[in-house]
């Protein structure tokens, strides 16, 4: 029996919206999946030594103590007292703000260069110079404008201040709800300021070598871009609308089909 020509045609065009739609939603495992080749069987490997160091424009909490309080006390910055609107009071400790020269001005101490140091040296410098006026010092430093900024195709972009002043590569993408679907896992961009020169890095997440990368600890200020891949490339190039129209279309394309089939 010879088939009518209007349902012909209008299978075409189902099997063409099919055809469109798996166009736009095509991926692999490869293009998903992170660490591909790390060994199936248990390993391990050596964790590189990392200490962050200090950075000019890095704001930092230096106190110190000791046994006697009175005589640690003309060098530690004054507790600053603050009233937020509908709360209580509070105190925050003052910060110094490390200058475009590495530097700091040190109560007592004068100016004192930390940039290029990481924590413990710093400490050390500090304790050894102080030890000319306190017995026995204790000194505590912290960073507490640590912070990565995460943008692209993850869940939850925005700029992350870390406490701990240590992160990965893949605790940033974590705390920025994950690269989604539609991220290019193979060419992630981190971008970092090194003595004044901005450094690109570009990373495979797919691989394990991830973790031999140069970035795969972060640094104070550093950006990560994770840009679409291909699939989010073309679909947006169609645009929402017009892949809304094509559904539209294809569902009316079938219904007929259907309506004329029972009709006939």
């Amino acid at each position: 029996m010879k088939q009518n020509p209007i349902i012909f045609h209008l299978k075409k065009y189902v099997l063409f919206f099919g055809l469109l739609t798996l166009l736009f939603s095509c991926g692999t495992k490869k293009d998903i999946v992170y660490f591909q080749d790390v060994d199936l069987v248990g390993s391990s490997r050596a964790i590189k030594s990392y200490n962050p160091v200090i950075h000019p424009d890095d704001m930092l909490t230096i106190i110190v103590s000791a046994l006697d309080q009175d005589a640690v006390r003309p060098f530690n910055l004054p507790v600053v007292s603050f009233i937020r609107q509908n709360t209580i009071g509070g105190a925050t400790q003052q910060t110094y703000l490390v200058d475009s020269n590495g530097n700091i001005d040190f109560p007592v101490l004068g100016t004192l260069k930390l940039a290029g140091l990481n924590r413990i040296q710093a400490t050390t410098l500090i304790k050894d110079l102080l030890k000319e006026y306190i017995k026995n010092p204790i000194v505590n430093i912290r960073t507490v404008n640590f912070k990565v900024t995460v943008l692209g195709e993850v869940n939850r972009p925005g700029t992350y201040t870390i406490a701990n002043e240590r992160i990965t590569l893949v605790e940033a993408l974590g705390l920025a709800g994950d690269m989604t679907i539609q991220a290019e896992r193979k060419n992630v961009l981190v971008i970092r300021e090194e003595n004044g020169k901005k450094t690109y890095n570009r990373v495979d997440m797919t691989s394990e070598s991830v973790f031999n990368s140069p970035v795969y600890y972060l640094v104070q200020n550093d950006v990560i871009y994770v840009e679409p891949n291909n699939s989010r490339a073309k679909s947006s190039t169609v645009g929402p609308s017009t892949n809304a129209t094509l559904g539209v279309i294809s569902t009316l394309v079938t219904v007929a089909a259907l309506i004329i089939s029972i009709t006939k």
